[in-house]
């Protein structure tokens, strides 16, 4: 996975103790759907997601943001854009007392005109790439964590990567209820219809005395050769 998939501004030094995490993704989910967002006033939070962010964080969960922005190899914008996004939705969380632990985006598209970025990847959801990488630099405890998004891609990539998974009916989400309705059932997968219902159902799953397993010795993340 290249470098260029990752906003590393926002990914902090590696902790030592493996913790469990909220997978989020991005349009449609975190913020209103916009078809290759492009303006930075196209950036809407939705509703109570800094209160849900912030509820999660007393739990002693991480809050990482998995998106998919094609628009990228597709030349529509570029990766210096999509940071940029990233630094505005930081800065209005933290307005309000909730942060994101990490942001992590997949430019490539194999039908992409920016020779760069024009492949097939790892990275890009449906696949676990994004994810798998998060846990790695954030020593994320995956069977503990949660995956919420609004596509059946979100879904796929959270079982992949061997979360728990929860499909908001907010952007394309009740789409691809009707769409993926057996898939979903199958799965286990939650339906929700926002992220405030979101992480009430993952805390109303979770230990409510405040003791999750990253507190455990045996679940202490060492790193070899680093």
């Amino acid at each position: 996975m290249e470098r260029t998939a990752l906003d590393n501004r926002h990914i902090p030094e590696k902790p030592s103790i493996r913790r469990p995490a909220v997978f989020f993704d991005r349009d449609g989910t975190l913020v209103d759907e916009v078809e290759y967002l492009s303006a930075l006033d196209q950036i809407i939070i939705k509703p109570g997601v800094a209160r849900a962010l912030a509820a999660l964080r007393n739990r002693g969960f991480l809050a990482v943001v998995v998106t998919n922005q094609s628009g990228v190899a597709r030349g529509l914008f570029t990766a210096e854009f999509v940071n940029n996004c990233h630094d505005l939705i930081q800065q209005r969380l933290r307005r309000q007392g909730a942060q994101i632990d990490g942001f992590y985006f997949c430019p490539h598209h194999p039908e992409g005109v920016v020779p760069t970025f024009a492949r097939s990847c790892q990275c890009r959801k449906p696949g676990p790439g994004l994810l798998i990488k998060a846990s790695q630099d954030l020593c994320i405890d995956i069977a503990e964590s949660w995956m919420v998004g609004d596509k059946i891609a979100d879904i796929q990539a959270g079982l992949g990567a061997g979360c728990r998974t929860i499909l908001v009916r907010t952007g394309y989400g009740r789409e691809t209820e009707v769409n993926s309705s057996e898939d979903l059932r199958i799965s286990g997968t939650a339906v929700v219809d926002d992220v405030v219902a979101g992480v009430k159902h993952i805390l109303e799953h979770s230990p409510s005395d405040g003791t999750l397993k990253h507190t455990r010795e045996e679940s202490s993340c060492r790193f070899e050769g680093v």
